[in-house]
């Protein structure tokens, strides 16, 4: 009978010795259960929940997002250089100058392909659930002077941004006084700068160019090792991040708008699985091996809603996939500053949700030039949380859909975020992938 329970004793000491090495030596772990525990006490803290006053909370929520908005500060100290070392390396080491071309012209034609597919998938969703429906209502609300009339009556909403016409988009482009860019933190023109430097570095004498490189090197090493120390924070910066985002949401408001909630992640679903799809038939990466190389690194996106901060993590798991330094350098960064094909997903699916939201029929014309904008516009838009808002409050101004809805959109917006950048990132993996044999003999690239 003791040796029985001394023996069960042991066995339940080896396997929370297990646990402890499985927790404590595998990221993803770490990150799963900082989520799980954060989202638990969220629900406490919560107002509905009664067990802390709401200002109470809201301090406690701060000191918990504490080492969340240290681990993003330091990954946005170093992304700068991160980014441009990193393409200005990963041009240098991709090739001869029709390498380069075969992998930017593939690249490009991945994004706006998978984007295009995403926007019409979020399209189609929307048309055939009708989200809005059951809250068309809302517009009408208990009085005419407690609904917002105007974008700026709202809280926290973006101002749409004016109109620009095509030439003055394309000219913008251009970073004219890169060292205000760079302050900003406007990563499309620091993107833009580093591809311009790159590609002359490649035109010019090895010779000349050798110290440059070294210093790119450099640079990309002491802003990896940054990152490395910022990684040992990514499961407190997730315990905490997803406790405060709980705590402010409340289980019940998440309940409220279901139908909006599940007809984006049910999009999101769908385009992660033709992510997965493509992956196996033209790279041969199987969903285990690309979920066991990349599992951490979608978690950590999911939980810090950007692909920029999680981008260094995602070249070494595209290296982890078999893709060559030279081009994980160069398609990762670019991925993730111009693939968001999640982010269209989501406007697609918020426009006709607004649309339904106030009672207002579009044509197939008019969804059709909503497509168009909506990749064009998700193409370049910067991998940090919420910048979506803004660029789908100026579609649904430009087509002439109200916005009182946008209070219901902004309420579950920083959830939908986590998830339509876990899918970005996805992207980012699946295009590295693909992109991994350009250049090289299809034997060996196998």
């Amino acid at each position: 009978m003791a040796s029985d329970r001394q023996d069960s004793t042991m066995r339940i000491s080896q396997q929370r010795f297990k646990l402890r090495v499985w927790i404590t030596s595998r990221l993803w772990a770490q990150v799963m259960l900082g989520m799980v525990l954060g989202f638990g006490l969220g629900l406490l803290l919560s107002e509905p929940a009664g067990f802390v006053l709401p200002d109470t909370a809201e301090i406690i929520g701060h000191w918990l997002a504490l080492p969340g908005r240290i681990f993003l500060a330091l990954i946005a100290m170093v992304l700068v250089p991160l980014i441009f070392s990193s393409i200005v390396e990963g041009l240098s080491g991709a090739g001869s100058g029709e390498q380069l071309r075969s992998v930017g012209l593939r690249l490009a034609a991945f994004i706006l392909a998978t984007t295009t597919v995403a926007a019409m998938i979020g399209v189609a969703l929307a048309q055939w659930l009708r989200p809005g429906v059951g809250l068309a209502g809302f517009s009408q609300g208990p009085s005419a002077s407690s609904v917002p009339s105007q974008t700026g009556d709202i809280p926290d909403l973006p101002a749409p941004a004016a109109q620009v016409s095509l030439p003055d988009m394309i000219v913008d482009i251009l970073p004219t006084n890169p060292t205000a860019s760079i302050v900003q933190g406007d990563m499309l023109a620091v993107v833009v700068l580093a591809l311009l430097v790159g590609v002359s570095v490649t035109q010019v004498q090895l010779e000349r160019a050798r110290p440059f490189l070294a210093l790119m090197e450099a640079l990309l090493s002491i802003s990896m090792n940054i990152v490395k120390w910022a990684m040992f924070l990514a499961p407190f910066a997730v315990f905490g991040l997803m406790a405060q985002l709980v705590m402010r949401m409340g289980f019940e408001t998440m309940l409220g708008i279901s139908g909006y909630v599940g007809t984006v992640l049910l999009g999101l679903a769908v385009l992660l699985c033709l992510y997965l799809l493509i992956a196996l038939v033209f790279a041969g990466i199987t969903p285990l091996r690309l979920t066991k190389a990349a599992g951490s690194n979608l978690l950590l996106a999911f939980s810090t809603s950007s692909s920029s901060a999680v981008m260094p993590v995602t070249i070494q798991s595209a290296r982890e996939l078999g893709v060559p330094e030279g081009i994980a350098n160069l398609v990762v960064p670019l991925g993730a500053t111009m693939n968001m094909a999640g982010t269209a997903l989501y406007q697609a699916v918020a426009i006709l949700f607004l649309a339904q939201l106030s009672g207002v029929e579009l044509t197939s014309v008019q969804i059709a030039v909503i497509v168009g904008t909506l990749v064009a516009s998700s193409i370049g838009a910067p991998g940090t949380p919420g910048v979506s808002i803004a660029i789908l409050v100026s579609v649904a101004t430009n087509m002439g859909i109200p916005v009182e809805g946008m209070v219901i959109i902004l309420g579950v917006d920083r959830l939908l975020d986590m998830s339509r950048t876990a899918v970005n990132v996805t992207g980012d993996l699946v295009a590295a992938v693909l992109l991994r044999s350009v250049g090289r003999d299809p034997v060996q690239a196998t």
